[in-house]
């Protein structure tokens, strides 16, 4: 039995990772990067939370900025998670010889994107003179 064709054997129970079939290198590599994609968002929302708190003081009220900076701080966390556990699925799938598995997250991210949008112009509409 090749390293290509690792079949689930009894010595590997439990490890997804060596289950199946090692998938292609460009698909394995195509996985991480769209995993390094939500991760660079989720970094974006943070440095988002920062900068509401530290560099607006003067544009609303203390308790807007603080529900702004937690709401993205909640999400940059949230998407962290899904991003490991999409990459997982993933993984897991193309090493089954599956169809990848469907993400509500994206519909979850735009969502949110939405309801942010919305308070960031209210934040912005309250510090104007």
């Amino acid at each position: 039995m090749s390293h290509q064709d690792n079949i689930h054997s009894s010595s590997h129970r439990g490890k997804w990772w060596q289950a199946g079939k090692t998938p292609d290198y460009r698909f394995t590599l195509a996985n991480e990067r769209t995993f390094l994609a939500w991760i660079r968002t989720a970094l974006a929302l943070m440095a988002g939370a920062v900068g509401i708190d530290q560099f607006s003081p003067h544009l609303s009220s203390p308790e807007l900025r603080m529900t702004l900076a937690l709401l993205l701080l909640t999400a940059a966390a949230s998407m962290g998670f899904l991003a490991w556990r999409r990459w997982r699925k993933s993984e897991y799938a193309m090493r089954m010889d599956h169809a990848l598995p469907y993400t509500r997250a994206v519909l979850f991210l735009g969502g949110f994107i939405i309801v942010l949008a919305f308070l960031l112009g209210i934040l912005l509409w309250q510090g104007q003179p």
